[in-house]
């Protein structure tokens, strides 16, 4: 692969892409781009904020109340988890319990923890449950990202 960069005045940032063959590298490039374009609306007290999805830890569900975790901050967000798994299929996201749904990128291990749960470690040292009904999804992202 050659990376080709150039500056052009008055022009948005553009990205063609050119391959001999849609692979997975070519597939996993797209993907990787796209998302660096997705952002949630959420919400800060009164205030309205745009958070990027590489800012994102996780997303949760508590007492019917989606809220968004970043590094430090956690802001709520009007959605559904139905409704954020739609918007979320091509993203390093994915749900790993009824009521909580993991940034990937953020992930820093999974370790089997007493009584057969699971628990993910995210770079900020916070840890979440996984249920073992969504390891199959935790797996599918893994792999999708594998070289």
């Amino acid at each position: 692969m050659r990376v080709i960069t150039r500056q052009v005045e008055n022009q948005p940032l553009t990205v063609i892409i050119e391959y001999p063959e849609y692979d997975k590298s070519a597939s996993d490039l797209i993907r990787k781009i796209n998302n660096l374009n997705f952002r949630f609306t959420a919400f800060d007290e009164e205030k309205q904020i745009r958070i990027d999805l590489s800012d994102v830890y996780y997303i949760e569900n508590v007492e019917r109340k989606m809220f968004i975790y970043t590094e430090k901050e956690v802001y709520r967000f009007n959605s559904t988890m139905s409704e954020i798994e739609e918007m979320i299929k091509e993203t390093d996201m994915v749900r790993i319990s009824r009521t909580c749904i993991m940034n990937t990128i953020h992930l820093k291990e999974i370790r089997q923890v007493k009584n057969s749960h699971l628990e993910a470690v995210m770079d900020n040292d916070e840890m979440l449950i996984v249920s073992r009904k969504y390891l199959r999804d935790i797996k599918s992202v893994f792999k999708r990202g594998e070289v």
